[in-house]
């Protein structure tokens, strides 16, 4: 495990592993109910997460995808049983959408102290059959707590977030963080990112839990995003090479 990984607990039976050593600063959640337990996203792939995993909880774990990206699927391939939404099952197991140098080169692009045992040169996008498709409003029993799937595209065609009502939690993936919001992908589409914030807007949230950067995300920024997705609609510049957008809170909507 080493120091790459850095482990923090949301509360006794929730948390949070980072990789803050790396530019992309992501989060994977580890989240336990007392029969089974699921870890939303596997980061980077750049050390064993499941090591990491193996000394939090002996439950049974099913990792639950917010998106097949590199940097939240990098680990899959430490575990048995993966979950992910059905508009994104063939980018999983039959072709990712971004060719694996273009992936190497952005992993590498800003100087980082990688674990001593990583080897760029065999380092490879995760390739499976899920075991599990997911749907809009799917529920994830973990025995004493429940997460809710909710399909949020834009971001990606196949997005979700989970949310867990009793203790409303977010876990909002690439849909909500502090930083920059990247809605300039060739599989992005930034009118339907704009909606799924929306949709954010209907619940009630005692914790955001983003995919990247700043653990601790006010929940006041989701009207913020809101506010300036909107705005941007309204001005036209909501779309495909609409240019670099800066707002409230150090957010951006970019464009190459």
């Amino acid at each position: 495990m080493g120091t790459w990984f850095t482990v923090e607990a949301i509360d006794s039976d929730t948390f949070a592993i980072s990789e803050y050593n790396h530019w992309e600063e992501t989060h994977c959640y580890l989240v336990c109910g007392t029969e089974r337990a699921v870890l939303i996203d596997t980061g980077l792939g750049v050390g064993n997460i499941k090591e990491v995993v193996d000394s939090l909880t002996d439950l049974p774990v099913t990792v639950v995808t917010t998106h097949v990206h590199w940097d939240h699927i990098g680990g899959h391939r430490y575990f048995d049983r993966i979950a992910v939404h059905e508009a994104e099952k063939d980018w999983l197991a039959e072709q990712f959408p971004i060719p694996l140098e273009v992936v190497k080169h952005n992993l590498t692009c800003l100087p980082c102290d990688f674990p001593e045992d990583f080897a760029l040169d065999d380092y490879r996008l995760f390739q499976g059959t899920p075991q599990e498709i997911l749907h809009d409003g799917d529920c994830l029993p973990l025995g004493g707590r429940t997460l809710t799937v909710i399909h949020t595209p834009g971001h990606s065609p196949g997005h979700c977030y989970f949310y867990e009502p009793e203790r409303k939690y977010l876990f909002s993936g690439d849909l909500i963080y502090r930083d920059c919001l990247d809605a300039f992908y060739p599989t992005t589409d930034p009118q339907l990112f704009w909606q799924s914030v929306r949709k954010v807007q209907d619940l009630e949230i005692s914790r955001i839990l983003p995919g990247h950067h700043e653990l601790s995300v006010p929940v006041d920024i989701v009207g913020r995003i809101e506010k300036a997705f909107r705005e941007l609609s309204q001005e036209g510049k909501l779309r495909q090479g609409g240019g670099v957008f800066q707002y409230a809170g150090n957010l951006a909507v970019p464009n190459p």
